[in-house]
C-alpha cells in the first residue's frame, strides 16, 4: 500500500536532516583538529577566565557549540592522543604513560605505538583524504610521516624545555629551529591548508604550548603577549597552600612568573587559531570544514595546591581541574552558533563523533567505548549521558553529573566527592555508602572494555614505562 504523500515527505525530511554535511563543493568536509598540550577549560575566556586573553578560541566558541563537561581520559601526553586517534583508552591501546626522551620517538626502537589500530588519520587517508600533522605527536617513529600522515612536522621528543630555538624534525631530520615554535607550528598549518584547498582534508594542528612546565617558565616570556602580563597579578591562578601530596613543580607554585608565563603561552595559541580561521575564511573554506579546539589533559595552576597534572603528585590525583578540557565543534551554516551543551564528554568520545559527524559510521572500529553525539553537534535534543571514565595507572575513576569516585589499586586510598555540595572536591566521603554503586559502574567498565594485555589492574603491562610501581 503506497504511503501517504505527508508521509514520504516526513521521510525525505528526515534524510535530509541525517545526511552527512557537505562542502558547498560536494566534496566530503574538510577537518582541522587543532589540540593544545596541558591547558585546562578554565584558562579560556569562553570557559569564565576574565584574565587570559582568547578572543579567537572565545569566536570559536560564539561560532560553534561548546560542550561545558568534556573530560580528558588520563593525566599525561601520549596516551590522551592516543585515545583521541583511535578512541580507545589506556587499557585498550597500552599507553598507560608518556614515552620517554627517546624511547619509541627517535632511537634504534622508534616506532608509532597505535600502529596496531585503526586511527582517525588512517581512516580519513583511505577515504581520500590528505592528512597533515604540523606540532606534537609523542607517539613513536617521529622521524617519518605515521598513521597515513604525507605532511609532518614535529618534534623530535614529546617535552617541551624551550618555545625558542628548539630542536625539530622536518623532511626526515632533525634540525634546531631558530624561531619561536608555536608560530612554526601555524606557519605549516596555513601552508597544509593553501596546498590542499582544492581537496579533502585532515589537518592535525597538535601545539606543544601553552604546556606549563620546563625551565623557560621561570625565564619571562618572549612571544608578542609578554608585555602585557608583564604587570598582571592574573587572580584566576589560586594562590593555596601546597598539597601535602605535589612532588614536582613546586618552585612554580605561586610563582607570579610562572603564572604570567604561561598566560601569555595561552594568548600565543590563541592567535595560531586566529590566523588557521582566517587562513580558512580568506580561501573560502568555512563552510567547507570543521573546525574543532581541545587540549590533551587538563592542568592545575594552583587549585588545591598543585601545579600541573596528575603525574605530578603521589599518589596520582584526578581533580576536575586536572581532567576538565576545553572542547568546541564549529561547522560554519551547519552547527549552532553559540550553541552549548552540558553532556558529560570524553576525549574517547571524539572519534566516534567526528566520524558520526561526517557520515562515516560504518569506518568506526570495534570495541570502542565512546559515544557519538553528532546528533547533539547538530542541533538535535533528547542524547543523554550520565557518566566518564578515567584512568591512569594504578589510578582510575568514575565521574557523574553529580558524583566522583576515584580508586587506586591495589591499596587506596580511595576518595569519593559530591560535586553538587562540593564541587571544588575538599571533603571525601569515601565512607558514604554512595560509593558502593559507583564501584560496581567502574568495575563493569573497565571488565567490559578492557584488553587482558593492557588492563593493568589485572596483570597486563604497559607498552611504555610507568611512573607508578607495580
Amino acid at each position: 500500500m503506497p504511503l501517504p504523500r505527508i508521509c514520504v515527505l516526513a521521510l525525505l525530511l528526515l534524510g535530509a536532516c541525517a545526511a552527512p554535511p557537505e562542502s558547498r563543493s560536494g566534496r566530503p568536509l574538510n577537518v582541522v583538529f587543532i589540540l593544545s598540550d596541558n591547558q585546562g577549560a578554565w584558562t579560556l575566556g569562553c570557559y569564565g577566565n576574565k584574565d587570559i586573553r582568547s578572543p579567537n578560541i572565545d569566536r570559536l566558541a560564539s561560532e560553534g557549540m561548546r560542550f561545558t563537561r568534556c573530560f580528558s581520559s588520563n593525566a599525561v601526553c601520549s596516551p590522551t592522543r592516543a585515545t583521541f586517534l583511535t578512541g580507545l583508552l589506556p587499557s585498550q591501546h597500552g599507553i598507560h604513560c608518556y614515552l620517554n626522551a627517546d624511547e619509541f620517538q627517535v632511537g634504534p626502537d622508534a616506532r608509532c605505538l597505535i600502529r596496531e589500530f585503526r586511527s582517525l588519520p588512517k581512516i580519513l587517508a583511505e577515504n581520500g583524504y590528505a592528512c597533515g600533522l604540523s606540532g606534537k605527536w609523542h607517539l613513536g617513529g617521529n622521524l617519518t610521516p605515521q598513521e597515513g600522515f604525507t605532511s609532518w612536522i614535529t618534534m623530535p621528543h614529546g617535552h617541551t624545555t624551550t618555545f625558542h630555538g628548539a630542536e625539530i624534525v622536518e623532511d626526515g631530520k632533525i634540525r634546531k629551529e631558530p624561531g619561536y615554535l608555536t608560530e612554526v607550528w601555524t606557519d605549516r598549518a596555513v601552508r597544509f591548508i593553501e596546498e590542499n584547498r582544492s581537496r579533502p582534508f585532515f589537518l592535525f594542528l597538535a601545539y606543544n604550548g601553552p604546556y606549563g612546565l620546563g625551565g623557560s617558565l621561570l625565564g619571562g616570556g618572549r612571544n608578542r603577549h609578554s608585555d602585557y602580563y608583564a604587570d598582571k597579578e592574573i587572580p584566576s591562578f589560586p594562590r593555596e597552600p601546597m598539597h601535602p601530596w605535589l612532588r614536582d613543580n613546586k618552585n612554580y607554585l605561586n610563582n607570579v612568573q610562572a603564572i604570567r608565563s604561561y598566560a601569555a603561552e595561552v594568548s600565543a595559541v590563541d592567535d595560531g587559531v586566529g590566523r588557521v580561521l582566517e587562513a580558512l575564511r580568506a580561501r573560502g573554506l568555512e563552510r567547507d570544514t570543521l573546525v574543532v579546539f581541545s587540549a590533551d589533559q587538563g592542568w592545575a595552576g594552583g587549585q588545591h595546591g598543585i601545579w600541573g597534572m596528575g603525574d605530578h603528585t603521589r599518589p596520582l590525583t584526578a581533580f576536575d581541574d586536572q581532567i576538565h578540557i576545553p572542547m568546541i565543534w564549529r561547522h560554519a551554516g551547519r552547527i549552532p552558533a553559540g550553541a552549548t551543551s552540558d553532556l558529560l564528554m570524553s576525549n574517547y568520545d571524539f572519534l566516534p563523533t567526528l566520524l558520526g559527524y561526517l557520515g562515516m559510521k560504518e569506518a568506526k572500529p570495534a570495541g570502542l567505548p565512546g559515544r557519538d553525539f553528532s546528533t547533539a553537534l547538530r542541533g538535535e535534543s533528547g542524547q543523554t549521558s550520565d557518566a566518564v571514565f578515567y584512568e591512569f595507572e594504578n589510578t582510575r575513576a568514575i565521574r557523574t553529573g553529580e558524583w566522583k569516585l576515584i580508586r587506586r589499586f591495589p591499596n587506596g586510598p580511595d576518595e569519593l566527592y559530591d560535586l553538587k555540595a562540593d564541587p571544588g572536591e575538599r571533603r571525601n566521603l569515601i565512607g558514604s555508602g554512595q560509593a558502593d554503586d559507583l564501584r560496581r559502574r567502574l568495575s563493569e567498565f573497565f571488565d567490559r572494555i578492557a584488553d587482558p594485555k593492557y588492563d593493568l589492574w589485572r596483570g597486563g603491562v604497559s607498552k611504555v614505562r610507568r611512573v607508578t610501581k607495580p
